[in-house]
């Protein structure tokens, strides 16, 4: 055993980023080192409850480590690490860490002898080498497509394949089964036919060192006194809602297998405003710090598909997202480097509202779709992947909002966003700032797909069939101004060609491009 310590970043807290044996045997283990950086929250301002669900993954992995671990409190990691007594004559190992920025750091700190060797990234079904040696013998010439990829890695691990190596059911993809909307007539997707009252996610319970979290964010708030300022945060506290150990992390993903993988596949797409839950298993926050290795929960779907014959398609789509789509921009944030975060193909530069930085705390938005979901952030911190890109991340690319401002704005409102997370998911999915590098199509809608799509439209004030008028729907007027004003590019996509098209026959499309002018960036 080596008699380095290992550093382990709040994202890095599974047995799986130690590798000495005595740890896989539940023995000794070597020595962690541990940091909680308080000028991290003095210098953004992240989501309440992201803070708190960071500070107490660290504390609840010290506790579990005991003598092994030394948790430092400190303004900065390089301070951390030195309290902990690292040095030249007594470094760190650690696992490549996730951002750009931190990966520097590690570099300057190894300069320094206080890093003795750097491991690489872990906690994700496919290596960084790997990926790269896939992507480069597709170049030039072929797209870096999702599908591909998520085909390969199923390949590798032998996902959802039958002893021949062909995918189980003579399909790799049942999207085409996955794009149910909600249920008609039920508030909740558990009082629909078919899902056996189905329970909602696996809830934690809090303990004292969430209380002592919460108090010491407090403290942190009320600091007015610091150099940098108090720390600032956004969004609702609340009881803890994700697991902070692999324990908890465990029982949440046993209790998403046994009663919600059934139902989750068919409207993983659809949206109801009493049921942000609906059947996802909210286990990213958990895959997110480490506590998961997505492999293994990949394996365990598998097995409750052939053990217990749930639907393929659900647990096929589960799969693709946790290792197919999940794996994917996480290669890209650094196949495609550091400055691919800054391209802006639509020249998008508007700023982000108030309103909506604040996730809408004064109740201002009167459009109840994007209403319902910034207060859902607003609350847990957290909302599905179609909230996020048909709802937030739409609204924000008819608008024309900066997409280097709402990556950063999702960052830190998110429990499950880091910047690895973002970037391909928002320059380059959401905004289409890269100019089809991971889509080849903008990906806007009108009221008419959130109508099909959720329980949103009928309530509100606004008709989403409408485009002018008071009553105008600004997410259909704002198709029709984003489509006017990208005109010239969206003409020459043959994807999105016929909108251009369908634009050009409208009688009143210089009213809704005036109209949309007006509203700005004012709450709808």
């Amino acid at each position: 055993m080596s008699a380095s310590r290992r550093w382990l970043f709040a994202d890095q807290l599974g047995a799986h980023f130690l590798d000495d044996e005595q740890d896989r045997h539940g023995g000794p283990g070597h020595g962690v080192v541990l940091v909680e950086s308080t000028d991290v929250f003095r210098r953004r301002r992240y989501h309440r409850r992201k803070a708190h669900l960071v500070l107490s993954a660290l504390r609840h992995r010290a506790a579990e480590l005991g003598e092994r671990a030394t948790l430092v409190r400190a303004p900065t990691y390089r301070e951390g690490l030195l309290a902990a007594g690292v040095s030249a004559d007594a470094p760190v190992t650690v696992v490549e860490p996730t951002t750009w920025g931190a990966r520097r750091l590690v570099r300057r700190l190894q300069r320094e002898g206080l890093v003795s060797e750097v491991l690489p990234s872990r906690g994700f079904a496919v290596s960084e080498a790997n990926f790269t040696a896939w992507a480069d013998a597709r170049r030039p010439g072929k797209r870096l497509l999702m599908e591909d990829f998520y085909r390969e890695v199923r390949r590798h691990h032998h996902l959802l394949l039958d002893a021949g190596g062909a995918p189980l059911g003579g399909s790799w993809n049942y999207d085409g089964e996955n794009r149910e909307p909600p249920p008609k007539k039920v508030a909740r997707l558990s009082q629909a036919p078919g899902t056996h009252g189905m329970p909602e996610p696996w809830w934690p319970e809090e303990d004292e060192v969430d209380a002592g979290v919460r108090a010491d964010l407090d403290s942190l708030v009320a600091d007015t006194d610091h150099p940098l300022g108090p720390a600032r945060f956004v969004g609702e506290d609340g009881p803890r809602e994700f697991a902070v150990t692999a324990r908890e992390a465990g029982a949440a993903l046993d209790h998403f297998l046994e009663h919600r993988l059934e139902a989750f596949g068919a409207h993983e797409d659809a949206m109801l405003a009493g049921d942000p839950w609906m059947a996802h298993s909210a286990l990213s926050p958990a895959m997110n710090l480490g506590l998961l290795d997505p492999v293994d929960v990949a394996r365990r779907a598998e097995r409750a598909h052939r053990e217990r014959g749930l639907r393929l398609a659900s647990v096929e789509g589960y799969v693709r997202q946790v290792v197919g789509w999940r794996d994917y921009v996480w290669h890209l944030y650094w196949y495609l480097g550091e400055d691919y975060r800054e391209r802006n193909a639509l020249g998008h530069d508007g700023d982000l509202p108030g309103w909506w930085r604040d996730l809408d705390a004064d109740g201002e938005v009167e459009a109840r779709c994007l209403s319902d979901v910034l207060a859902g952030v607003r609350t847990h911190g957290w909302a599905h992947h179609i909230p996020r890109l048909m709802v937030l991340g739409n609204y924000a690319l008819q608008r024309g909002w900066s997409p280097q401002q709402l990556t950063a704005w999702m960052h830190e409102v998110f429990v499950d966003g880091y910047d690895w997370v973002m970037v391909a998911n928002v320059v380059g999915m959401s905004q289409h700032a890269d100019g089809g590098v991971l889509a080849t199509k903008p990906y806007w809608s009108g009221g008419a797909y959130i109508d099909r799509m959720s329980d949103y439209c009928k309530p509100c004030r606004y008709d989403p069939k409408k485009r002018t008028g008071p009553d105008a729907c600004p997410f259909t007027a704002g198709y029709w101004a984003f489509t006017a004003r990208h005109a010239e590019l969206l003409a020459a996509n043959q994807r999105t060609a016929r909108t251009v098209a369908g634009l050009r026959r409208l009688s009143d499309a210089d009213e809704v491009v005036a109209q949309e002018a007006e509203r700005g960036a004012g709450p709808p």
